[in-house]
């Protein structure tokens, strides 16, 4: 016998010659007068040569087979064609090509935004050059308290009117804004309501009335930034600050 094997898968034909060799060395018997349909049992194969048996058909043609599979394939014909099936180099499994999958291109981030401008605590209604500081004082605060000027009595003072201390900092803020002025909050401590503010004001500024229109351009300007008045409110209150 033989071990050379070519790379092909053996065949059933060839193999039964050699499992029948084998079976004759491990049985002592000359392998001619082995009949190949005859059963193991019948042959005279016990289990510990059984073992023997397949360790060496195993190492020949690189199987796993186990002993136990002699039962399943009790002859040895039907066991030479089990041991070509084990044989048989496993066929890969050609997976169909399909579509490409594109690649994931990395979206590079995005830049921060930009940082939105701050909101103005402390918003300035447009002035109308020529009013007396009163009324500037009166629709500064109306726009505060987010209410009607004619719901602001100017002899009343300002804690009735619902001025508590932050808002009363807010229109403090507010008027050094428009006047132009450094004053703290506790000015509206000592200059309870609208008039004696505005008379304090006047004094302070050596003026009875609004800021002049260079001002209150600015102003408007600050206004149109803030978003507090529209293009188109812009316009038609520039005709009224040309006049002055």
């Amino acid at each position: 016998m033989t071990n050379d094997r070519s790379s092909a898968p053996p065949r059933s034909a060839d193999v039964l010659p050699d499992v029948i060799g084998v079976l004759g060395d491990v049985l002592k018997v000359d392998p001619q007068k082995i009949d190949p349909e005859q059963t193991f049992q019948f042959l005279g194969l016990g289990s510990l040569l059984i073992a023997e048996f397949v360790a060496v058909v195993n190492a020949r043609y690189g199987t796993a087979l186990c002993p136990s599979d002699l039962y399943d394939h009790p002859t040895p014909a039907a066991f030479a064609r089990e041991v070509v099936r084990a044989a048989e180099p496993v066929a890969l499994q050609v997976v169909p090509a399909g579509p490409l999958v594109p690649a994931v291109t990395q979206v590079p981030p995005l830049p921060p935004l930009p940082p939105l401008p701050p909101v103005p605590r402390n918003p300035v209604v447009p002035v109308v050059p020529g009013m007396e500081i009163v009324d500037v004082l009166r629709e500064q605060l109306t726009a505060i308290l987010c209410c009607d000027s004619w719901d602001v009595d100017a002899d009343t003072p300002f804690p009735r009117l619902g001025v508590d201390s932050l808002l009363g900092a807010e229109f403090v803020s507010v008027v050094n804004r428009v006047f132009g002025l450094s004053e703290r909050a506790v000015v509206l401590h000592e200059y309870q309501t609208l008039d004696a503010l505005a008379a304090y004001v006047a004094r302070q500024t050596g003026v009875r009335t609004a800021p002049p229109a260079v001002r209150e351009l600015e102003l408007l300007l600050d206004a149109l930034q803030d978003g507090r008045l529209s293009v188109a409110e812009a316009l038609l209150l520039l005709p009224r600050r040309a006049q002055v």
